[in-house]
């Protein structure tokens, strides 16, 4: 099926690109989540006479996607978890952990829009990605503790190895901001 795509589709074109994909993938994802219009002539004259409107948008989206990806690049987003004394985990930690972390420190931030590259089922520090816009994709860490002060102490340890300072104002902010809502 051809479509026109009305944002960027990441591994797929940009706005504006006539592309063909699957029929399925056309019909149960990109129509109706408003990525893409079927490639009829009449969509054509449409979308050509729309695009200036849409690709501000788009622009507009960007930047405050910029905005808070300047305020999240770096973040520590603390779980604390029940382990084992090997330090595996009962059960792991998810992207909707993730996300819960990030709406405690007030990011509007889904569990879609978050990737974790493996599954995090031991205790320690883990990387993962939160895509706030099809161009803008920010890291983030997620600290793994069986508390809130061992998950202080365990970003101390690792900044300290990476030859950071724990003193750092975002982790310091997300790890003060994390103990103040344990104790409330």
């Amino acid at each position: 099926m051809e479509i026109i795509l009305t944002e960027r589709v990441h591994k797929l074109g940009n706005i504006g690109d006539i592309v063909t994909v699957k029929t399925g993938f056309a019909r149960n994802f990109l129509l109706p989540q408003g990525k893409a219009l079927r490639a009829t002539a009449e969509a054509k004259k449409k979308f050509e006479a729309d695009r200036a409107r849409i690709e501000a948008d788009h622009g507009a989206k960007k930047v405050e996607a910029e905005k808070v990806a300047a305020k999240l690049e770096g973040k520590v987003v603390i779980v604390v978890r029940q382990a084992g004394d090997s330090g595996q985990l009962y059960g792991s930690v998810t992207t909707r952990d993730v996300a819960a972390g990030l709406v405690k420190d007030e990011f509007a931030v889904v569990r879609q829009q978050i990737t974790i590259p493996k599954v995090i089922k031991e205790l320690g520090l883990h990387p993962a990605t939160v895509q706030l816009h099809s161009d803008v994709v920010v890291n983030v860490r997620i600290n793994v503790a069986l508390s809130v002060e061992e998950a202080h102490a365990q970003l101390q340890t690792a900044n300290k190895i990476a030859g950071k300072s724990y003193g750092s104002e975002k982790a310091v902010e997300s790890a003060d901001a994390e103990t103040s809502e344990e104790t409330a």
